[in-house]
Order: structure tokens, then sequence, then C-alpha cells
């Protein structure tokens, strides 16, 4: 019987026995049985698996070298192309995790036909479906005539011959985990065998040029599955956001070597598959036939978009532990927010249950929404609606300072071209010249934010 290790899904760490916590980067219940790779294998495949990723060149003057940007090639899906930067790269790897049945499979079959259309070769590799159901979504996709190569298979070395063969410009491996080599004893799936497949896969792409796009599955956290190291190796890093119970998906981008990181792309879920949405904002917003007390429009930027998001506040009595609640936005920053609202503008929720929520099921990050947060608090405690077309944006500081918020002047023009006409606004955020149609109430601090609300 051979011998067992335990490997760490985290660092790649290993022990000779069960622990609930790893000795390497203490993480707690990340080690998995796996079977060591015998040491005369290892032996034999030692300059194939640290073998580099790129091809060696000599050590150079980093003025002397000519760059340009690398060519790009469109997907045909707008969206797609915008998280990626503009399109495929000749020789990228990308990695797209997401919840399962969130429409990664369908966008990615999607995206293969299109380019099958402008005489792209592609190739479907599926390790968890057959071929007959591939091209039974296919059919349901609307894409019965689709030219897509597919390849069931699961074998790391076949799937290399394959792609050798078949020389296709763009492969799609769904999924990774499902993958494996015949070097490794260990189990599809596995620490091991995830890095080894993802290593091989990434040489071979850097080697002859193709354009390999991995599908990998997520944790209960969120997170991509396996070592850590997957994400370094790879180029681009997506990630699939969204309710399966929503019709709306997002795709973020948190890493990519050929474009900006943070930029999203926004789908409809339909009956033919996955639709980009051009305009954001109206899924963001709620629409009501009036005004309501808590409710407040942001003004907020993702990559290179801004949007237009509704923040909804309810405050209500709480007894004697009142709860903070926020979908969508940070809860610890929500509680600093209240304890800033008390000391320096005067009102008070201490015996208060107070929600907030981010309206369409988008995350916000930035600091730039703390002023919004705000007056939907005190217009739900109040009981007083904003005006109709109001929307603000601006960081606030413990100390009540409004601190601008970076591209001030585009979520500004953003904002006048949807129809908004009243704004408060960090003062540093004021446009020199004014904009047609909208009037703007520039602050410095959360008092002057909180009276020029009262005034309208």
């Amino acid at each position: 019987m051979a011998r067992t290790i335990y490997a760490c899904s985290e660092c790649g760490g290993t022990s000779p026995k069960w622990l609930g916590r790893c000795p390497s980067c203490n993480a707690w219940n990340t080690l998995e049985e796996t079977v060591p790779e015998p040491s005369a294998q290892a032996a034999t495949t030692r300059n194939q698996r640290f073998q580099a990723l790129a091809r060696g060149a000599p050590v150079a003057t980093l003025a002397d070298i000519e760059a340009s940007d690398a060519p790009r090639t469109p997907t045909g899906i707008e969206e797609l192309d915008r998280v990626l930067g503009g399109g495929i790269v000749e020789g990228g790897v990308v990695l797209i995790g997401g919840d399962p049945g969130i429409g990664k499979s369908t966008l990615l079959l999607q995206a293969l036909d299109a380019l099958t259309r402008r005489a792209l070769k592609t190739l479907y590799v599926t390790g968890e479906e057959s071929g007959a159901q591939v091209a039974l979504r296919s059919r349901r996709l609307g894409l019965p005539a689709s030219q897509v190569r597919v390849l069931a298979e699961i074998q790391l070395e076949k799937i290399l011959a394959s792609i050798a063969a078949e020389q296709p410009a763009v492969v799609v491996i769904d999924s990774i985990q499902t993958v494996y080599s015949e070097q490794l004893n260990s189990a599809p799936g596995s620490v091991a065998q995830v890095r080894e497949c993802a290593a091989q896969l990434t040489r071979a792409a850097k080697a002859s040029g193709v354009t390999v796009i991995l599908v990998g599955h997520v944790t209960k956290e969120g997170t991509l599955a396996g070592p850590r190291v997957l994400e370094h190796i790879v180029d681009t890093v997506l990630y699939f956001e969204g309710d399966t119970h929503s019709a709306w998906r997002l795709i973020r981008a948190f890493k990519n070597r050929f474009g900006a990181v943070g930029e999203i792309g926004v789908f409809a879920m339909t009956e033919r598959g996955l639709k980009g949405v051009s305009n954001p904002s109206a899924i963001f917003l709620s629409t009501h036939g009036e005004p309501v007390p808590g409710s407040c429009v942001l003004v907020t930027v993702e990559g290179s978009r801004p949007m237009l998001v509704e923040i909804q506040a309810l405050v209500d009595s709480g007894g004697p532990s009142p709860r903070r609640l926020s979908v969508g936005l940070d809860r610890d920053r929500l509680a600093m927010l209240l304890a800033v609202l008390h000391r320096h503008a005067g009102v008070s929720c201490m015996d208060q249950d107070v929600f907030i929520n981010a309206v369409g099921g988008v995350r916000i990050g930035e600091p730039a929404a703390d002023l919004a947060v705000l007056l939907a608090i005190q217009g739900s405690l109040r009981g007083r609606a904003l005006p109709r077309g109001f929307f603000a944006f601006g960081e606030v500081g413990l100390a009540g300072e409004v601190r601008p918020a970076p591209r001030g002047q585009e979520r500004l023009r953003e904002a006048a071209k949807l129809g908004f006409s009243v704004a408060v606004v960090p003062k540093a955020n004021a446009p020199k010249k004014a904009i047609e149609g909208l009037t703007i109430h520039a602050v410095e601090r959360i008092e002057q934010a909180m009276d020029a609300v009262r005034s309208l």
C-alpha cells in the first residue's frame, strides 16, 4: 500500500499526518490526503517540471529592450473584451472562477463560437461533461451549427497531444480541477495535480502561442480552489460574481498582466445565454414612482467605467442590542461611519438597527461611497426623501472631513449624461467650469453636507 502524506491546499506544504492547522502557513482545515511522487520518477521528470515558463533571453539593459503593446484579438463579446483589456493575447493564460451554475461554461462556449465565426480555430476541452452535453448546451444557446472543436478528456498528456495536433488559436480547459498528469500519482483536483497541470499548460501556451483559458472551481468562501500559486502562474484572473437566482452577472478582473485590474463586465442571463449590458447603471438603480426616504444614488468607478448605484438604508428601532448589517459594502466601515455621523453631525443611531444595501447585487469596495451611505442613513432616520435627480460621492474621514474621490470629473459627467441634476460632492472634486443642467453643492465636512441636504 502506497504511503500517503497530507498537503495544504493553500500553500502546498506537506505533513506526514493530518493536522487541524497547517504547520507551514497556519491555515485551518486545509490539509488533504495525497500520494507523494516516487523519488525515481521525480528524478526523471525534474528537468521537465522546473523548466522556465518563458523562453530564456540574454541579459539586456531595460532601455534597450524593444517593447510594444501585445496585439489583441477581440472575442466578439464586448463586455468580456473590456475585462480582458481589449481581447485575448497570443500565448496568454486566463483563469476564470465562479460559483457552480453561474455561467462560466456558457460564456466561454459563446466566446469560442464567436471566434470560430471569425475563422479562428478553437478547442473546448471538457472534463466535467460529455461531448453530447456540450452539444446540447450549444443548441440551447442558439448555436446549432457551431464549428467549435470539442474534446472530452482529463488526462493532461492526451490534451497536450491534441493541442499540438489541432493547433488551435484558443483552448478552453473546463475545468483545471478535473485534469490529471500521469507523472503524479495523486488524484485529480489535488494540490500537486492542479499545480503541475497548470504549469505544463502555461508552458505549452508560451511555447506555441496558443491562448489557454482555464476554468477553476471556487471554495465555499468564494476563492479559487487549489494552491495559491495557481493565480501567480497565469496572466489574468477573472471572477464571476452574482446570485444564481438573479439575472445579472458580473465579471471582475483581479489580475491582468495585459490590462487594467478592477475592470468589470456586466451581463444579463437570458434563455439564449449571456448578453452584455451596455448601460449597467440602469440595473443598479431602482425605479421609484416618487423619491423614498433612505435612498441615495452613488456614482462609483469600477476599473475605467463610472456607474450609478443606488444605496438603500433602513433605520429602525433595535432595542438593547442593535444590529448593523450591510450587503455589498464593508460592515466594519459602516460601524465607523455611524460613529462619525454621531460625533460630527449629531445624528445618533445607537439604539437603532441599521441596514445598508447596494441595489443590484454589486459589491462596492471604494471609500467614495461613504457620503452616499451617510445621507441615506440620515434620510431613513428622519423619514425625509432626497429630491429626484440627487446623487453624492466622497470619502468621509474620522475627523468628519469629506475627502475627494478619484476621477471626480468623470463621475459628474456620467451622472449629468443620465439626467441627474443635484449633487453633493467634496469641494476638491467641484469642477472649475459649470456642467450644464447640474447643480453642485461642494462640501468640506460632513456637517456641511447635512446642511446642504436640509436646504434642498
